[in-house]
């Protein structure tokens, strides 16, 4: 299984889904809508939030019509979104790029806006790990979804982020089972040069061997079914903004990790450092 999928070269930037050789719960299709045009997306037997990266879209589906503002840039500000249930077929029309994030439902829920002014935003981390972190459809943020859980998040250029290590690949009262999906895009440098950052996965149980140690570019998709997954670092220059898309057996829509033993203690030194003044800048 190829765990890196690069990003395509028609308006199409990614399509993946469920069912994939191991591949079970979680998918996404990235569109980059030219003026006038449209993209349609049958769900089957998915759910589906509709995340606008760039600029607006309207979102028809179901009898519902979302008028999306969206945003210039994933880096500037999050965005309202919706929310699209089990079975339904959309149609996006707008100009700019859309991430439609899916996962495999059981329940079926109403279609939904999700307004901006509902998108909980917190900082994370401390000092050269400090980053900003979005919830879209997350447990103390819209919960109104089957198993799908949605949040972006954006690291300051030079920063390390998804640290500690972590995993999310077994169920108990500590660890919740989801597979995750990375979507990364990059800011460009002041004469658009593009930015780049590196992602890794690596095995947490000798039966489940990954290794990925990947660089990652804007567009690029890292897909983590199971493992310890992180740091992901942001290159001098270029902040970087990653989609994260979640979902697993459970449609308890817990998100519980486990750290990495060798980089746990790592959270015990952030009361002593500031958070990041450009984390702190996106808490508005």
């Amino acid at each position: 299984m190829n765990y890196v999928v690069r990003r395509g070269t028609g308006p199409v930037w990614q399509d993946v889904e469920p069912g994939r050789s191991g591949w079970s719960w979680t998918g996404i299709r990235v569109v980059d809508l030219a003026p006038g045009e449209g993209h349609e997306v049958v769900l089957g037997d998915r759910e589906a939030v509709v995340v606008p990266l760039t600029g607006p879209v309207t979102v028809s589906t179901d009898g519902a019509t979302f008028d999306l503002a969206g945003r210039r840039s994933p880096f500037d500000a999050a965005t309202d979104a919706a929310y699209v249930p089990r079975g339904a077929a959309l149609r996006l029309e707008g100009t700019g790029r859309i991430a439609v994030a899916t996962a495999v439902a059981g329940a079926r829920f109403e279609p939904a806006y999700l307004p901006l002014n509902g998108v909980r935003r917190l900082a994370r981390g401390a000092g050269s790990m400090s980053r900003l972190v979005r919830e879209y459809a997350m447990p103390e943020a819209f919960t109104a979804t089957s198993r799908l859980l949605v949040c972006e998040v954006v690291t300051p250029a030079g920063n390390w982020s998804g640290y500690p290590a972590h995993k999310h690949d077994t169920q108990s009262a500590t660890e919740s089972e989801l597979e995750e999906i990375y979507y990364y895009e990059f800011a460009e440098g002041p004469h658009g040069e593009p930015g780049f950052g590196l992602h890794e996965t690596t095995s947490a149980a000798p039966d489940r061997p990954i290794d990925v140690h990947a660089e990652v570019r804007t567009g690029d998709v890292a897909l983590v079914p199971y493992g310890w997954h992180g740091p992901c670092a942001a290159s001098p220059g270029h902040d970087m903004y990653y989609l994260n898309v979640m979902a697993g057996p459970s449609t308890a829509k817990d998100w519980r990790i486990t750290d990495h033993p060798d980089h746990t203690w790592i959270r015990e030194t952030w009361p002593d450092r500031p958070v990041d003044p450009r984390v702190l800048a996106g808490l508005h």
